[in-house]
Formats: structure tokens, C-alpha cells, sequence
């Protein structure tokens, strides 16, 4: 069944599918304005809707947007899930739901993948009173990962040394320098920030008003950029030493994957949200997936991100070039390609449900 009606060619019009759909369900939104405006002037919002009771035990979770670009995908998957009656359906037996619909809607509206502060929202959620994750392969690529000129010789000079480390370091040490998490280089990229972000924020102040009373709660989270084209790996989001991790493997078996034991196309992150929402719900158990689509090969997406980096430390938003860096960086976190779009919707439905029948079996 095509899913082309609920996907949306930017924020603006991706929030007012949403809100459209959330509304029709029956659901309750309350909107978060973020303190800045998109690239035309829009207020941005995370918009939370709730469908069911307030006081319910058992609540099924999804976020979009927390990599803003790739929020297209998110907010289709969200819009649909209320406009084609699943989440009216999901309700029932006790259990609510709540969409939290552009987590990052800064960089949803500019199409970036950090936050308004150049923060990659997925490395944000450490404790900064304590000493921050280092990462020193970062630090020693930084100059190549983000260089000053975005032209064919500097990139190709870049490209070199980047190569070099990795044939000095191996795979996985090059994946875990570059998109692990990095706390050093403000204007670098996946750099985790200095302090919590407005989204980071938002996210706790969401759970701790909508979720106080809940003791069992399925979270699903919307990712795009590794991986198969269109194939959506669940992640868990739970760490393995976590003790609800355990139902993830109940509901999932072999399917679900681990960033830290080597079983996931991410490498081990520092700083993720679901440290954060581990958190921010200490008293409830909290099964958590992030359910990632792959778009394009994986050195063609880190392109996108680098070009994006240095289109906004050193370009011109208004230049002809301009448009060609932010079509590219759409294009590999949201293609407008209904043969990517439809297996991605069939897959989030499934997973869905899925997490739905193992929340109400508990």
C-alpha cells in the first residue's frame, strides 16, 4: 500500500500531515515551540501526541527527528501509524501512545542532522559534571573529516589521509573515530556538545510529564543512513547489560541488534538517547529499539554529513552550491523514492505491532 500521502517534502508540511493525522485519531497534542525559526521563517515545534488514557501502565513510544534530515522518514511512519488507524487500534488493553513528532525540529526545518547547536542529539546524553568520553582518533582526523575548502583537490587530499588511518587502524576503529561521539571540536561532526540541548531537554521534560505513571513503556526510534537500501534494522537500544535488554532478544530473537557487541551496522556510541530515557523513566521497564533504514553506501553518506559541516562553518546558504549540499544530504537520509518509501513503512508497521504485542503481554 503506498505511504506516499504521509510524506511530507519538508518540515513544514511533514508537521502539518502529522498534526492532521494525530488529530483525526483522536489524540491529544500539546506543541514545544524551540526558541529559533526555520530556513523561511517557521516557528518549529516537537509536537507530542497522546492517544489513551493518561494514567495508563503501559505506553508505546515513537520519536522521530532526533537526527533532524532524518526526520522525513520518522514523521511519515508517525503520520501513518495515526492516519491508518494503528495507533487507535495499539490503545487498546490498557496501553496509550505517545509520538513525539520532530525531537530535533531545528534540524529537521534546515535539513542538518544536529540540533541547533551543531549537537548530534544521539551523543548528547552524557553527564557533564563528569569527565566526557574521549575519542583521539577523532581528534587526529578532525581536519580531514571537516576540512576548510569543500572543493575536489581538498577533498581528495582528505580523503588520502583518511584512508591511511584506516588501513593503519582497521575498520572499526575508522567507523568508531569518526561517527562514535566526539566532545573536542564544536564545529566537527557527530560532536556531542557542551551542556544538555533544548532537544535533550525536551525529551526529558516529555517523559517525566507523560510517563510518571507508567510502569511498562516500548520505545521505537526513527533513524535513516546505515544499512541495506530500505531494509530497516532494529537496533536495541538498550544496552546488553541492561536488564530489560533481555526482552528485546523475547520479542525479536536473533533480529535485533547490538552496537557494543559487534552485531550492529553502528558502532559503539557515547552519549545516546537511550542512555537518556533509561534515565528519565528510572521506575518503569523500558524495552527501546532504534530502527534504522539504510539509503545510501556508507562513505557516500558521511560525504553528505562532512558537506553539510562545512557548507554551514564556511559556505553560503544562498549560493547555487548550497542546493546541490542540501540535496544530497536529503536524498541520503530521506529519499523521495516510494520503492524506499513503502518497504519502510511495511517494516515500521511490523516492528510496531511487534513491540505492541510484547508491551501488552507483559
Amino acid at each position: 500500500m503506498d505511504v506516499s500521502p504521509y510524506f511530507a517534502p519538508d518540515y513544514a508540511g511533514a508537521r502539518e500531515r502529522f498534526l492532521a493525522a494525530a488529530k483525526s485519531a483522536g489524540a491529544a497534542v500539546e506543541s514545544i515551540q524551540n526558541p529559533l525559526r526555520g530556513p523561511q521563517g517557521e516557528k518549529l515545534f516537537c509536537d507530542a501526541a497522546w492517544l489513551g488514557p493518561r494514567d495508563a501502565k503501559k505506553v508505546f513510544v515513537s520519536l522521530s527527528a532526533t537526527h533532524g534530515g532524518e526526520g522525513f522518514c520518522g514523521s511519515m511512519c508517525q503520520s501513518a501509524y495515526f492516519g491508518r488507524g494503528l495507533a487507535a487500534r495499539t490503545q487498546g488493553e490498557g496501553v496509550a501512545v505517545l509520538a513525539l513528532h520532530a525531537i530535533n525540529p531545528h534540524g529537521f526545518a534546515w535539513v542538518r542532522r544536529v540540533t541547533e547547536d551543531n549537537v548530534d542529539l544521539n551523543r548528547n546524553f552524557v553527564d557533564f559534571e563528569k569527565p566526557l568520553p574521549a575519542n583521539p582518533g577523532y581528534a587526529e582526523l578532525h581536519e580531514s573529516i571537516c576540512p576548510a575548502e569543500w572543493n575536489d583537490a581538498a577533498r581528495a587530499a582528505a580523503q588520502v589521509r583518511l584512508e591511511a588511518y584506516r588501513a593503519a587502524h582497521g575498520n572499526l576503529a575508522y567507523q568508531i573515530a569518526l561517527t562514535g561521539g566526539q566532545f573536542t571540536h564544536a564545529d566537527g561532526i557527530f560532536f556531542g556538545g557542551h551542556a544538555p540541548t533544548w532537544s535533550r531537554r525536551t525529551l526529558q521534560r516529555t517523559f517525566e510529564s507523560y510517563l510518571g505513571h507508567a510502569e511498562k513503556i516500548a520505545v521505537l526510534d526513527y533513524h535513516t543512513g546505515l544499512g541495506p537500501y530500505a531494509y530497516g534494522e532494529i537496533i536495541g537500544a538498550n544496552l546488553p547489560s541492561d536488564k530489560d535488554f533481555s526482552l528485546l532478544k523475547q520479542w525479536f530473537g536473533n533480529e535485533v541488534t547490538s552496537p557494543t557487541e559487534g552485531t550492529s551496522s553502528s558502532p559503539p556510541l557515547n552519549g545516546t538517547n537511550g542512555e537518556g530515557m533509561r534515565r528519565f523513566a528510572p521506575h518503569a521497564t523500558l524495552a527501546m529499539v532504534a530502527l534504522e533504514y539504510g539509503t545510501e553506501p556508507k562513505d557516500r553518506v558521511l560525504d553528505a554529513l562532512r558537506g553539510d559541516a562545512w557548507l554551514h562553518n564556511h559556505g553560503d546558504l544562498h549560493a547555487d552550491y548550497a542546493k546541490a549540499i542540501k540535496a544530497e544530504i536529503k536524498h541520503c537520509f530521506g529519499p523521495d523514492d516510494t520503492a524506499w518509501r513503502n518497504p519502510v513503512w511495511e517494516r515500521a508497521a511490523e516492528v510496531s505491532a511487534r513491540l505492541v504485542s510484547g508491551l501488552k503481554a507483559l
